[in-house]
């Protein structure tokens, strides 16, 4: 039996052109190499899963690179990678300070990857500090943080900062929709999305989730296999709602309520969710802001025609009341009374905007 490589280490970028969603970090790495403008110290800061340990590897072989030196040269005795999580003793950073004198015996460089910096001790930062300032010519050091805030700053004062940010959903939807013509795995773009938006920026998790889905689906990837698996809300309950809402129909808006819970779902993901779709339908009546709605095509469509049922006033209104019920969830006694209470108030939303009510 064949051994299952998982999608996070099967597909991880093997060259700069391959990261997704760091376009401007990788160009400045690559015109760094080729005008031979490379610091002795970098800091790539960001989300976990976007690529920092990934582009340390990619930029620690490239440097290695060369006419004399093909990429099909051995350059596993050139790179250290040390998780800092589990190695933060001065005794760990003395080890790695003594291996930093010996020269490379193939390549042109010694690379060491330190991940979760920030773990070290304050006396480890210290005692790596002088390196850090003074590294002899073979050496280069990548640290790799997701909490750039517990570096000291003399050690940020020494490093070139490499900012990740969270890879937008589009950039994810298209790598997952590659990988699925890789893997002859069908999908609705719907599904995809949902992976994306449960992924939050991170590929890696996007890989995860996708590797979960394929396993309970098959090839054929569904939106509603997708929402039954990552137990997500579908969004049908709340243009249900709103429908309700539009017609005043408390006792359907209530009904509806019911069979979110009993499906399972908390009452306060519930009122969220549906503050963000009244967020959403906001964004839906200026064409300028319908980019910000962060949804699938087939979703989108629906979107449309349901921000026509309610005016920007009543929208903002229902934001108010929805907000109100999320502050006060955690400290209410009945819970499910409140979120009752609120769905009475979102439907009788026409007459309230028409009286001016305030929402205290």
């Amino acid at each position: 039996m064949e051994n299952y490589v998982v999608s996070a280490r099967k597909y991880r970028p093997q060259t700069f052109e391959d990261v997704v969603g760091q376009a401007s970090i990788t160009k400045t790495l690559d015109n760094a190499i080729s005008s031979n403008h490379l610091a002795q110290a970098f800091l790539f800061t960001g989300p976990r899963g976007v690529g920092k340990t990934t582009c340390a590897r990619i930029l620690a072989k490239k440097i290695n690179t060369s006419e004399d030196h093909e990429g099909d040269d051995d350059f596993s005795f050139n790179i250290f990678e040390l998780d800092a999580a589990s190695n933060n003793s001065v005794d760990d950073i003395r080890h790695l300070i003594d291996q930093v004198r010996i020269p490379p015996q193939v390549g042109n460089y010694r690379v060491y990857i330190i991940d979760e910096v920030h773990m070290l001790s304050a006396s480890a930062f210290n005692a790596f500090l002088k390196t850090l300032e003074e590294p002899p010519p073979h050496a280069i050091f990548i640290l790799a943080t997701t909490e750039k805030h517990k570096i000291l700053p003399t050690i940020l004062s020494r490093c070139q900062i490499f900012d990740f940010k969270r890879i937008e959903i589009p950039d994810i939807i298209q790598q997952l929709e590659e990988i699925g013509k890789q893997e002859k795995v069908k999908a609705e773009h719907d599904a995809l999305h949902i992976i994306a938006q449960k992924a939050d920026g991170a590929m890696r998790d996007a890989l995860s989730i996708y590797d979960q889905i394929v396993s309970f689906c098959g090839n054929d990837i569904k939106y509603q296999d997708v929402i039954e698996n990552l137990n997500v809300l579908d969004y049908d309950y709340y243009f249900r709602i709103t429908d309700a809402i539009h017609k005043n129909d408390i006792p359907q808006s209530l009904l509806i309520f019911n069979e979110v819970l009993d499906k399972g779902f908390d009452g306060h993901n519930f009122i969220s969710g549906l503050s963000e779709h009244f967020r959403n339908l906001l964004v839906c009546k200026n064409p300028e802001t319908l980019e910000l709605l962060l949804v699938g095509e087939n979703i989108k469509d629906k979107y449309r025609q349901q921000a026509e049922l309610l005016t920007g006033e009543e929208l903002l209104f229902a934001l108010r009341i929805t907000s109100k019920c999320d502050i006060q969830f955690k400290a209410s006694k009945n819970q499910r009374l409140l979120v009752e209470i609120t769905l009475m108030q979102l439907c009788s939303i026409t007459e309230a905007v028409e009286k001016k009510s305030p929402v205290n």
